[in-house]
């Protein structure tokens, strides 16, 4: 498998070439056969003078006889503003928001070459670069890919007379923490390589989106989805409600009631383009139908589904209230609390209760009726 470096570095070249010697010395070593570096235009014109032309990065490998490693300026990826054009710094809100989305896709790219393991080292450029290429690398990173940060004693950070610790120490000046200058020989630079352990989301999630900030968006949607809210189970032959691993028995009335609501939200949604229910109430049923004529027709067929279409059930009800127009609101009212009260005997979590009792929206009189449970974890059998 063919080992990558990916960097993000701004004015400090250094952290690249930190990174290289550090992995090299790791046990068991890591030699780099491919270089890409994250950067701002003005970082790219940096880096090419100093590591390239300058020929330091051509010094580590013949001084310490790594494998020849694939580096030309194509290698250098440069930011740019939504709009195509390069990025020279990274200053406000939007800039930010291009480094992320220009990271993430490139990660998601590197990510899809199963023959090749990803290290990306999060040492240089700006902080929000190194979160986002942190970020990125816990959307798309496999099981193998690596993520490191590099340090160096703080008088050898960002100097420009270091770069790695030569084979052969020498001296150079160093600033102290007081501002004097000080001459340290670079066997005390102390590099040490630090992995940085990752949660891994990439064969959890299934992501659509381009942007890291949608990329987010959409992750949190489905691990909310995935690991808050249990499967919900409506068996209508004993009359129960399963929630994951509990049971809750309903009344014909107080089943029929959440068979409507459910039957609502599943067969008749009004934004079916829509991947997750979160806070939508557009399937929400009004007080006012659940206690007409038509809604006690809808009543007596849930009936007939729970007892069969035979049963003088089905006709008791409908002989019971259609005198009165339909079931009463109070009766809906007192079916709904008591519902509440069965849920919240039956769930553990009582965290859980919101998703799965029947929650109101809108005023007193126009009020409206619904689950808040997304669809998909509903089945009716």
């Amino acid at each position: 498998m063919k080992d990558i470096l990916i960097c993000v570095a701004g004015a400090t070249p250094q952290i690249i070439t930190e990174t290289m010697y550090a992995l090299s010395r790791n046990i068991p070593p890591v030699f780099i056969r491919e270089l890409y570096i994250i950067t701002t235009s003005y970082g790219k014109q940096l880096i090419t003078d100093i590591l390239i032309k300058q020929g330091i990065l051509r010094r580590l490998i013949e001084e310490y006889k790594l494998p020849d490693i694939s580096f030309t300026e194509d290698c250098l990826v440069v930011i740019k503003s939504h709009d195509g054009a390069p990025l020279q710094d990274i200053r406000d809100n939007k800039e930010n928001e291009a480094a992320g989305d220009i990271i993430t896709g490139f990660i998601r790219e590197k990510a899809k070459d199963l023959t090749i393991r990803i290290h990306c080292s999060i040492a240089g450029g700006r902080k929000t670069m190194g979160f986002y290429l942190g970020g990125a690398l816990q959307l798309f990173g496999r099981p193998w890919d690596k993520l490191y940060h590099v340090l160096v004693r703080p008088e050898f950070e960002s100097n420009p007379d270091f770069f790695y610790p030569p084979r052969k120490p020498k001296l150079i000046p160093c600033r102290m923490p007081d501002g004097t200058k000080k001459e340290i020989s670079t066997d005390m630079a102390g590099v040490q390589l630090a992995e940085l352990p990752f949660i891994r989301l990439k064969e959890k999630l299934h992501l659509g989106s381009n942007s890291f900030r949608d990329l987010v968006h959409q992750g949190q949607e489905r691990i909310d989805t995935a690991l808050v809210q249990e499967p919900l189970r409506v068996n209508l032959r004993d009359r129960s409600l399963e929630i994951g691993d509990r049971i809750i028995y309903l009344t014909p009335m107080e089943l029929s009631l959440y068979l409507i609501l459910m039957e609502q939200k599943l067969y008749h949604c009004r934004q079916p383009e829509r991947k997750y229910c979160l806070e939508c109430i557009d399937c929400y049923t009004p007080i006012g139908y659940l206690m007409g004529r038509e809604a006690l027709k809808t009543f007596v067929a849930c009936y007939e589904k729970i007892f069969g279409k035979n049963s003088l059930r089905n006709s008791e009800l409908y002989e019971k209230y259609i005198r009165k127009g339909g079931i009463p609101p109070k009766i809906i009212r007192q079916t709904i609390s008591k519902i509440r009260r069965e849920i919240e005997d039956g769930i553990r979590d009582k965290n859980l209760v919101p998703f799965y009792t029947i929650t109101s929206a809108g005023s007193y009189g126009s009020t409206q009726y619904g689950l808040r449970l997304e669809k998909r974890k509903m089945v009716i059998e």
